[in-house]
Parts: structure tokens; C-alpha cells; sequence
């Protein structure tokens, strides 16, 4: 196994600012005016969705970037974030009153997330302390987004 280096602090402050999207729908929908609650309630949706199936492909690159050790169920795990996104859009497209159990869903995923982390560091195909970092993000993107859902 070769030397694994440790993420960039640029890597990391991005990582951390990542969760300043959900936060601002947070605060939008808690105490922000009525008016943009819909269209906070929609950016939220959307930003988790799209994390979560970013999160699918980090896994592939990370898989792709070491295949001669990655682990099969690594591939169709990294799928499952995408159609898990996709699915979760099933209330708006059918003009759901309030798609709250999508967001919940999304965010259970997310925090889930860092199960696949853990394990990838194990393997040794993800950075020094991929884990620590991933969880804090995972768990913080998963609260955020559930803080959303009961807004």
C-alpha cells in the first residue's frame, strides 16, 4: 500500500464552507420572511440532492484513482446517492403540499454517508483522517438538512 497524504487546508475550508448554503435555508425558513420560504425550502432540497450525489462520485474518483485495490461494492454504492437524489425529487414533481420526508430522507443519507467514508479510509483510499473530516461534514450537512425539513 502506498503513503496516503493528508486533505489540503484549502480542501477543508471548502468542505466547511459547504454547509453555509443549507444553513442560510435554515435561517431563511426558521425566521425569514414567508415569502422566500418556498424558494429556501426548494434551495435546500436542491443543494442536498446535489451533495449527496457528489458524495457517489468523490467515491468513484477515490475508487478510479486506486482500482487495483478498490473494492467492487464500491461501484454500485457510489451510484445509490444519485438515485436516492433523484428519487427524493418524486414529491415536487408531483406537486407534493410540503416534500418534508424527501429532505429527511435526504439528510439521513448524507449522515449515512460517513459509513462509506470510514470504510474507504480503512481500505487505505482516501487520505489521513478522511474519516474525522467527512464525518463532521456528513453529520453537519445531515442536521442542517433536517433542521430544513422541520422549518
Amino acid at each position: 500500500m502506498t503513503s496516503r497524504t493528508t486533505l489540503p487546508r484549502t480542501a477543508r475550508a471548502l468542505g466547511y464552507a459547504g454547509l453555509l448554503p443549507q444553513a442560510a435555508a435554515g435561517l431563511i425558513l426558521s425566521v425569514g420572511p414567508t415569502d422566500y420560504h418556498s424558494v429556501a425550502l426548494a434551495a435546500a432540497m436542491a443543494y442536498a440532492a446535489l451533495i449527496f450525489s457528489f458524495l457517489g462520485a468523490l467515491w468513484w474518483g477515490l475508487a478510479a484513482a486506486r482500482s487495483d485495490c478498490a473494492p467492487l461494492w464500491v461501484w454500485p454504492v457510489g451510484v445509490l446517492p444519485s438515485l436516492a437524489s433523484l428519487m427524493a425529487w418524486t414529491p415536487w414533481v408531483i406537486r407534493a403540499e410540503r416534500p418534508s420526508f424527501s429532505l429527511v430522507v435526504l439528510a439521513a443519507g448524507i449522515a449515512a454517508s460517513a459509513l462509506v467514508d470510514l470504510r474507504l479510509e480503512q481500505l487505505g483510499l482516501a487520505p489521513t483522517n478522511w474519516f474525522k473530516f467527512r464525518l463532521q461534514l456528513s453529520l453537519g450537512l445531515g442536521a442542517l438538512t433536517t433542521w430544513c425539513a422541520l422549518s
